[in-house]
């Protein structure tokens, strides 16, 4: 789509482009719960060139997806996020090399011990690929806090847990109880490792690219709220 529109404003938290109000894909008003949102999305209006390019309007694309995707039905999406709790990346390590066995605890079970006192949950860690369940207790607290999360924190929330793999670390970062950087790094502890062990080739480094663009735009959205 080319760019139509002069002047970008914020009305009562609704973006505006030329007086007139921006609708999500399903029609609805592109309504922003605080202000300091709904000014950087209007930015990202305002930075359109000729040509919309929604990949550069990351905020927009989780406002719409807040507003026209979660909150009509907001239970089905936590469930499915509370879901990573299950088998949560910092709960799987390593058997050997000891050098990454030690990097993995020094990074993630900081991590585990702030989400153990926090919600008074337990985590059974093992070594190896094979699933081993959480107590049925851990996994109903842990449903219960995403469940308890608004659709724009939901939606923030989501590629924040599966761009890391992490539900712990994710609401860590969500909680400020760990920075965008230290949980970033313990999502790709294992695939740095792999890297400093055998290279990192140019699809892999530009998968890793886009993912950090994604991981960086939720982190700014949900710090935005």
């Amino acid at each position: 789509m080319k760019r139509f529109w002069k002047t970008v404003t914020i009305v009562d938290g609704a973006i505006e482009l030329d007086g007139r109000p921006v609708r999500t894909p399903a029609r609805a008003a592109l309504l922003l719960p605080t202000p300091q949102l709904a000014e950087a999305v209007a930015e990202e209006w305002r930075s359109v060139g000729e040509e919309l390019d929604p990949r550069a309007m990351p905020l927009t694309g989780l406002a719409n997806a807040a507003i026209d995707q979660i909150a009509p039905n907001p239970a089905p999406f936590a469930a499915d996020l509370a879901r990573y709790g299950e088998s949560d990346l910092l709960c799987y390590r390593a058997e050997l090399p000891e050098p990454l066995v030690e990097r993995q605890a020094a990074q993630w079970d900081p991590l585990l011990d702030w989400a153990r006192t926090r919600y008074d949950v337990h985590f059974e860690t093992t070594a190896g690929i094979m699933h081993r369940p959480q107590p049925p207790a851990t996994i109903a607290r842990l449903q219960e806090v995403v469940a308890a999360l608004d659709p724009f924190r939901l939606a923030a929330f989501s590629p924040l847990v599966t761009i890391s793999g992490s539900l712990v670390a994710a609401l860590a970062l969500l909680e400020g109880a760990a920075d965008r950087e230290t949980v970033w790094r313990a999502a790709q502890l294992d695939e740095d490792w792999q890297a400093e062990q055998w290279g990192e080739d140019e699809l892999a480094t530009r998968a890793r690219d886009v993912r950090r663009a994604d991981f960086d735009a939720a982190a700014r959205f949900l710090s935005l709220l």
